[in-house]
């Protein structure tokens, strides 16, 4: 039997040091730092639930008395519930914290984003330059972050650094556009990273009103592309789709804002089941206009 050289105290330390240490490891480092902490959390959980340091016995140091007694089992109990809260506690607190930072941090470059998209397609190069630069440094900042280190939520998603190298790279190939290209085409090539966010999210399980407001986009282009086509078969025919997404967005939030996307949908609708071609396509920029927005405040 190996002898004990470590005293109560100590090995409390040690188990609450191993604990933090295994969830800091796998919820908030990555690369190099993150093998250490699971190491060091290793090695501290082991030798302080074991009562024997290896580097103790080599230096003759020990932190118990001579008197002091073995372990009881109830203390053994006690020091196995604090590993265990402080690992599964601190894990589920770590989990929440690491997600939301990542949502915030994610909004805050989006931000930036959907403002240089919404300005391409307005055609305002000067706004969108300024904005384009934003989104261009926040980016470089949320990229250099987590192309070491991936968040807990997305731990088995293997195309998660993928995605971000193809989100870098339509933002350099857009540069020209911004700058001095076609607007409306650089638009179309900025509108290909939000889908790739969006499945990011999709796979890891995320549940967000901006998801169903992106995927509400997607159908209501739709809508838009047949009422300026003066399609009213189509028109009808895309109503159901985009509905059933509204109606999504609705169990959500009932603001003015969404209720108004309600109100040109549905008279968009009701135009096209009454003729009334030559209407469709201002309804369709209104509904555009309404949903947009709703997508910068929330999207």
């Amino acid at each position: 039997m190996i002898k004990s050289n470590e005293g109560l105290i100590d090995r409390v330390v040690r188990v609450s040091v191993g604990a933090v240490a295994l969830v800091a490891g796998m919820f908030w480092l990555g690369g190099t730092l993150q093998i250490v902490a699971y190491i060091v959390g290793a090695l501290m959980s082991i030798t302080g639930f074991m009562g024997f340091c290896g580097l103790y016995a080599l230096l003759g140091i020990q932190t118990c008395s001579r008197s002091e007694k073995p372990l009881s089992v109830k203390q053994l109990f006690l020091l196995i519930v604090l590993y265990a809260i402080l690992l599964i506690g601190g894990g589920i607190i770590s989990n929440t914290i690491t997600k939301k930072k990542f949502l915030e941090e994610y909004g805050k470059m989006n931000g930036y984003y959907k403002q240089t998209l919404f300005l391409t397609g307005q055609s305002k190069r000067n706004e969108a330059i300024a904005n384009y630069e934003s989104w261009k440094a926040a980016f470089a900042e949320f990229s250099s972050k987590y192309s070491t280190y991936k968040p807990f939520v997305f731990r088995n998603d293997k195309e998660f650094h993928n995605d971000l190298l193809k989100v870098s790279n339509i933002l350099e190939d857009t540069k020209p556009g911004v700058y001095s290209g076609d607007l409306p085409v650089t638009h179309k090539k900025l509108e290909e990273v939000r889908p790739i966010f969006q499945s990011l999210f999709k796979r890891n399980g995320f549940s967000l009103f901006a998801l169903t407001l992106t995927d509400f986009h997607d159908v209501m282009e739709k809508n838009i592309e047949a009422a300026d086509a003066k399609d009213t078969e189509k028109v009808i025919k895309t109503y159901e789709e985009s509905n059933k997404l509204l109606m999504q967005i609705e169990a959500e939030s009932q603001t003015t804002d969404i209720k108004a996307i309600r109100t040109n949908l549905d008279d968009l609708l009701r135009l096209a089941k009454e003729g009334k071609k030559n209407e469709l396509s201002k309804k369709a920029a209104e509904l555009k206009s309404s949903f947009v927005k709703v997508y910068l405040q929330k999207g």
